[in-house]
């Protein structure tokens, strides 16, 4: 058994210590936000935080985050900064990797709260968009921090 913090509770999840963090999220704590891409680490669609840094939970054995903290989509609240840009900008199309690329952004507005084009490409250079909503991303996340589009 594992213990760790889901989105400010604690969460105790059973199953093999190299289990990923991704299942965990999904299928023991029933939290669908977080999404199966590829599962390699590759596509960004399972980011979420782990004490505040973004992390692929496909590739995070849930044994690693005992005693952690973790956040989900659904840990950020439906008012935060990001979520309200993302729907001002119309930046999903689909949608399905929007968790994945929100949680991501919202590592980097922490690390760098008024990034520059070249912060906001580097960081999320690892998340990709089938519907290549690349330029309405950047728009939300520069909308986000305050930083002229």
């Amino acid at each position: 058994m594992i213990t760790f913090r889901l989105n400010g509770r604690n969460v105790t999840v059973g199953g093999p210590d190299d289990a990923p963090l991704l299942w965990a999220i999904r299928d023991d704590a029933g939290l669908t936000g977080t999404k199966f891409g590829c599962g390699i680490g590759q596509c960004g669609a399972c980011t979420v935080h782990v004490n505040g840094e973004a992390v692929r939970s496909c590739l995070t054995p849930v044994s690693s985050v005992a005693g952690q903290s973790v956040t989900t989509i659904e840990g950020l609240g439906g008012e935060h900064v990001l979520q309200k840009a993302w729907i001002e900008t119309q930046a999903p199309q689909c949608g399905y990797c929007q968790s994945g690329q929100i949680m991501q952004a919202a590592a980097l507005l922490k690390s760098k709260p008024k990034p520059t084009d070249a912060d906001i490409d580097a960081a999320m250079a690892g998340n990709l968009c089938r519907c290549m909503a690349y330029v309405r991303i950047k728009k939300a996340i520069k909308l986000a921090a305050g930083v002229k589009a």
